[in-house]
């Protein structure tokens, strides 16, 4: 009787600890699958968030961040793409002002020095600095369950001078006629790019290809992420991207996004760029150096040069844009909230980048710790409103598919900016007057809309006479 009750038992518990592995695989499958892969039709009406880990928070860690993913849905947040999360190099490490960490003499302020994202030690490994392997995949997985995408900023030209493949395989890096190793260069000059805290990489090794690839398809593989941000994406051959993409497809659906506008690059490997011509032009009209006619000339050059299927990221600001060039309202002052509509509202893909939606008024220390404010106001409110028309209105789908866009006629066509974006009947129409000067102006433009940041009604007559104040701005809809 023992025996038969213990083989019960048995039987008991292996058919128990079977439903318990059932249970558990059907517990991971449903994990991963809390959201879909990433499709071209989600592509056209997201919004992107660049997140600077390190400045995120005071903690500077996934945790703090993860916290927070959920709100930036109420900004239209569908892709997130995290700046490099990969430990940093300490040799050659740089501080600020430009000189390297190990030249300081004090100890106390060599160790405030942590170092830039961009010189990688280890391609499969997170940065302790934010928080564990686990600590990132709980990132993936909250953002996945709030319908977003993560993507990684991923360092290809380059590593930084700790990275293990510089003593077990130099033959993977640029050397010198002393077989010395060297950092980037610029083709065009033969001069270094000044980016002497990192080690370049050679192409020209196809061994090197292997390593990187199986780099990559290690994040998407092992924790699901949904695609990269290729950091100067046209210095690395485009035959490298496009076989990488290949054997990351594989494995499920990505998107990419190229740090560069060669057009090239879009054919197989990117489905985004960055609209890095459109933005100066924003910087230059908004500081009285150009007119609107330079972004019309823009507008059209741009629909030639490109495939109807390219995309492109609209920006005020980016990561290198505030730490080097200055802050939004340095660079546009009281143009800023004018050209943050206008990034929503062209053909692309908008972005926000950590801090810019708390009115974020400082350059974040790019080698040191820094922070970003964290109270709600204008900026907020406004890429509230922004977020939810872009996610919202059919007439500004920006993806491969994005909706036309159309020159309206104004009598002051060289200070007045007025486009309408249209998809089947849905329509967005913007009108701004793109100077620091009162502009007064008819427009080509009749019928009953919706003013859209105002949430009133508007009534326009043909040739009506219109008065907008200096960067006045005006986002019209038809529902």
């Amino acid at each position: 009787m023992k025996r038969i009750a213990l083989a019960l038992a048995t039987v008991a518990f292996m058919a128990s600890c079977k439903n318990d592995k059932q249970e558990e695989t059907v517990t991971q499958e449903n994990e991963q699958e809390t959201l879909a892969p990433v499709a071209d039709s989600d592509l056209e009406s997201s919004v992107i968030y660049e997140a600077n880990i390190r400045q995120y928070s005071k903690e500077g860690s996934f945790k703090a961040f993860t916290k927070d993913i959920p709100q930036l849905k109420e900004l239209g947040v569908k892709v997130i793409w995290l700046m490099p999360i990969y430990p940093v190099s300490v040799k050659n490490r740089k501080a600020t002002g430009g000189g390297f960490v190990s030249d300081i003499k004090d100890e106390k302020e060599r160790e405030k020095y942590l170092g830039s994202y961009y010189a990688v030690t280890d391609y499969t490994a997170v940065n302790p600095e934010f928080g564990t392997e686990e600590d990132f995949q709980d990132l993936v997985d909250t953002a996945h369950e709030n319908g977003m995408y993560v993507i990684l900023d991923w360092v290809a030209n380059h590593t930084g001078w700790d990275s293990k493949w510089i003593t077990e395989h130099p033959e993977y890096y640029t050397q010198n006629d002393k077989g010395e190793i060297i950092d980037p260069i610029n083709p065009e000059t033969g001069e270094s790019w000044g980016w002497t805290d990192t080690a370049d990489l050679n192409y020209d090794n196809k061994d090197l290809w292997t390593a990187m690839t199986n780099s990559l398809t290690y994040w998407v593989d092992k924790h699901q992420v949904d695609g990269f941000r290729a950091d100067v994406a046209g210095e690395v051959p485009t035959e490298f991207w496009e076989q990488a993409v290949d054997k990351i497809k594989a494995i499920r659906p990505v998107f990419m996004l190229a740090e560069s506008e060669d057009k090239d690059l879009f054919h197989k490997a990117f489905d985004m760029g960055y609209n890095w011509e459109g933005h100066h032009i924003m910087n230059d009209i908004a500081q009285g150096k150009a007119t609107v006619e330079k972004w019309d000339a823009y507008m059209k050059k741009i629909d030639t040069t490109f495939q109807k299927d390219d995309i492109l990221m609209n920006f005020v600001t980016n990561h290198d844009e505030n730490s080097w060039s200055g802050t939004v309202k340095e660079r546009m002052g009281d143009a800023s909230e004018t050209m943050l509509a206008l990034t929503y509202t062209i053909p692309g893909m908008p972005l926000i980048y950590s801090g810019q939606e708390y009115g974020l008024d400082h350059r974040l220390k790019f080698f040191e710790k820094d922070s970003i404010p964290k109270t709600k106001g204008q900026v907020w409110d406004l890429m509230a409103k922004l977020g939810k028309l872009k996610n919202d209105d059919a007439a500004l789908a920006g993806g491969k598919k994005a909706s036309a866009y159309k020159r309206l006629t104004t009598s002051n066509d060289k200070n007045v900016l007025a486009f309408e974006r249209a998809n089947g009947d849905e329509k967005v129409i913007y009108i701004a007057n793109m100077t620091k000067a009162p502009a007064e102006f008819t427009l080509d433009l009749k019928g009953d809309f919706h003013d859209y940041i105002k949430g009133q009604s508007v009534e326009l007559k043909a040739d009506q006479k219109m008065n907008f104040k200096p960067w006045e701005f005006i986002i019209l809809t038809n529902r």
